[in-house]
């Protein structure tokens, strides 16, 4: 049996990575990108990169092809678009990064250190209405909220 950091590990070396300033730069030329946020509907309502698609990294390998209701024509004719995958540490957005390379997506790279990252770095994130959202609102928002259970059995004790 696996555990989820022992699967990212296995990712690392075989998905590129790019640092939030290296993207701010990158978008500052104009070049096209898609930038797909794979956190959940309501991560991504909360805040997200401005121009993002959210595609949730549940309905991913049906949602790069033609055929299912969870279908996102744009997503599927992104093949040779570079593809710059987002989540919130960075960690599901390399799994989703390597799932799409493995689906046939030529130029595809993760957010390393995710949107948690990306506000560390002062960049700036909206909400759903297109508001900007205040730095130490998301850093509170990005900040893990574990409950007991949550940190098992060792930390009950």
């Amino acid at each position: 049996m696996k555990r989820f950091i022992e699967l990212i590990k296995e990712c690392m070396p075989n998905v590129a990575e790019i640092y939030p300033w290296d993207l701010e730069e990158y978008l500052e030329t104009g070049k096209d990108v898609l930038l797909l946020d794979v956190r959940e509907p309501h991560e991504f309502n909360a805040m997200h990169l401005k121009n993002s698609l959210n595609v949730p990294r549940g309905i991913l390998e049906s949602a790069v092809e033609y055929g299912y209701e969870e279908t996102v024509p744009e997503l599927v004719k992104s093949r040779q678009r570079y593809v710059v995958v987002i989540c919130r540490s960075g960690n599901r957005s390399l799994l989703a990064a390597k799932t799409m390379t493995m689906m046939g997506y030529e130029n595809t790279c993760s957010l390393k250190t995710g949107l948690k990252g990306w506000n560390d770095y002062e960049l700036p994130l909206i909400n759903a209405q297109g508001y900007e959202v205040s730095i130490d609102f998301a850093e509170d928002y990005f900040t893990p909220k574990l409950s007991k259970e949550q940190l098992g059995p060792k930390a009950s004790k």
